[in-house]
């Protein structure tokens, strides 16, 4: 029973994380301009549209292929391209469509606390562009989508600040 209760009290954590990430996140997208969602500070750098795609691509690659059994058809490369376009709409729906997807599944995950240490890739294809291997469970998982997401919704407001100066924030 105790464990039961930890494993709730972890997908709850990430479950709040989650939603407060994707509220700061889309009200920082909202703000801007088509011009700031496909600007970088140089060559090397990601725009915010590289970065919503970015985060598009792992939540399918990482949610979708395999706890929705959805084909995988994930573009890297592209996601990476420079100049990608996208519009303000797009970025806005793309980002929204991500976090909605993985709170969908940490929804599902606070029913269902015991698939928490289940291993749902090891009869599956190895992994590709992962920090996870087929050995990994959804805890390690998850655990790295608290990381990635975060990190990049990170750079997409600092990228934000950085064009708009001040960011306007709703608190609820």
């Amino acid at each position: 029973m105790v464990l039961m209760e930890i494993e709730l009290e972890v997908i709850q954590s990430m479950l709040v994380k989650f939603i407060s990430e994707r509220k700061w996140t889309l009200q920082a997208i909202s703000q801007l301009s088509e011009e700031d969602i496909t600007w970088s500070p140089n060559q090397e750098s990601n725009s915010i549209a590289n970065l919503v795609a970015h985060i598009r691509g792992c939540v399918h690659s990482r949610i979708e292929t395999i706890f929705y059994d959805i084909a995988d058809s994930r573009d890297r490369d592209k996601e990476f391209e420079l100049g990608l376009k996208m519009s303000i709409e797009e970025a806005y729906n793309m980002t929204k469509e991500s976090f909605d997807i993985i709170i969908q599944y940490l929804e599902h995950l606070s029913f269902n606390p015991n698939l928490l240490l289940s291993q749902p890739f090891i009869n599956r294809p190895p992994l590709t562009f992962s920090q996870v291997n087929n050995e990994t469970t959804v805890l390690n998982l998850m655990i790295a989508m608290v990381r990635e997401i975060h990190y990049h919704t990170g750079q997409i407001i600092y990228a934000a600040k950085t064009r708009k100066g001040e960011l306007v924030w709703q608190y609820d």
